[in-house]
C-alpha cells in the first residue's frame, strides 16, 4: 500500500511526509486551510507529494495518517476510512483543546475518541511520543544496539503489525502496547513521553506509568 492520505500539515504531519516520499510512497497531504496554503510543502517534498482537502487525503490514501489537534478530531472524514489503517499521532493538551471531560476522567484515551469517531476504520497509535524533528534524525538500521523504539497501540491486531513494519522502515523497534484502552501508557506526562529509549527501557517506563 503505496498512497497515503495525511490529515493534518503541522511538524508530525510534515517530517513524515518527508519520510514517507524519501522512502518511495506517493502522498496527499492536507490541513484545514485550503491546498493552496500547502504549495511550499508540497514543493519542498516532490513530485509524489499532492495537496489536497481532508476528504481528498482521506478518500485517496490506501492508509491515512491524522495528525491534527484533539480538538479538531471531529472534523475528520468519517466514510472514506471505513476499513482503512488509520495511525493516530494525537496527544491531549487541554490548553490548547480545551478540557474534554472523559480525558480529564481517564474514563477513556485519546486514541479511544478517535476509534469512535471512525467506527469502522482500524485506528492504531503511532508516532506520539516522539519529538517530530527526531522523526527522521534518530532511526537506525535493525539490529543496531540500543535501536530506539516507539509503540503502537490498537484494538486492530493487524493495524498493530502494520505501524510495526512501519516503524522498522523509519528505522525503530516496535512495543506493541496492546488495545487502544492501554494506549494512556504513552500519552503525556508518563514516562514513555518523549524521550529516547530502545525497546527494554520502553517497555519498562509502560510498566511504570501511572493513570
Amino acid at each position: 500500500m503505496t498512497r497515503v492520505g495525511i490529515i493534518g500539515a503541522g511538524r508530525i504531519g510534515s517530517a513524515l511526509a518527508q519520510g514517507l516520499v524519501d522512502r518511495g510512497y506517493e502522498i496527499v497531504i492536507s490541513n484545514s486551510r485550503g491546498p493552496e496554503t500547502l504549495t511550499e510543502l508540497v514543493d519542498t517534498l516532490g513530485p509524489r507529494a499532492t495537496a489536497g482537502t481532508p476528504e481528498q487525503a482521506a478518500e485517496s490514501g490506501e492508509w491515512v495518517i491524522v495528525t491534527v489537534p484533539l480538538r479538531a478530531i471531529d472534523t475528520v472524514p468519517v466514510g472514506p476510512l471505513a476499513g482503512k489503517f488509520v495511525l493516530d499521532t494525537n496527544n491531549y493538551y487541554w490548553e490548547r483543546d480545551g478540557h474534554i471531560v472523559e480525558l480529564d476522567e481517564k474514563r477513556v484515551t485519546t486514541s479511544q475518541l478517535l476509534q469512535r469517531h471512525l467506527p469502522d476504520a482500524k485506528v492504531a497509535k503511532a508516532f506520539n511520543h516522539i519529538v517530530a524533528a527526531q522523526i527522521l534524525t534518530d532511526g537506525e538500521p535493525a539490529g543496531t544496539s540500543r535501536r530506539r523504539a516507539l509503540a503502537t497501540a490498537s484494538d486492530s491486531p493487524e493495524a498493530a503489525r502494520f505501524v510495526t513494519d512501519l516503524y522498522d522502515a523509519f528505522g525503530y523497534d516496535t512495543v506493541d502496547i496492546g488495545s487502544l484502552a492501554e494506549s494512556w501508557r504513552v500519552e503525556r506526562d508518563t514516562p514513555a513521553y518523549g524521550v529516547r529509549q530502545d525497546a527494554d527501557e520502553l517497555r519498562a517506563n509502560l510498566a511504570a506509568a501511572q493513570r
